[in-house]
C-alpha cells in the first residue's frame, strides 16, 4: 500500500469522525454521509489497485 493510499485512509477515519459528531451534535446531514460514502468508495479504490 502507497504512501498516498495509507494518507487517504486516514483522512477517510477523519471525515467519519467528524461526520458523526457533527450528527450527534447538530443532527443529521444527507450530503455529508453521501460525500463520506463516496470518499469511502474512492479510498477502496485506491487500496484494491496495485501501484506499478
Amino acid at each position: 500500500m502507497s504512501s498516498s493510499t495509507k494518507t487517504m485512509g486516514a483522512i477517510t477515519i477523519g471525515a467519519l469522525v467528524l461526520i458523526t459528531a457533527y450528527t450527534v451534535a447538530l443532527g443529521g446531514n444527507g450530503w455529508l454521509w453521501f460525500a463520506w460514502i463516496v470518499l469511502g468508495l474512492v479510498t477502496l479504490g485506491m487500496a484494491s489497485t496495485r501501484d506499478t
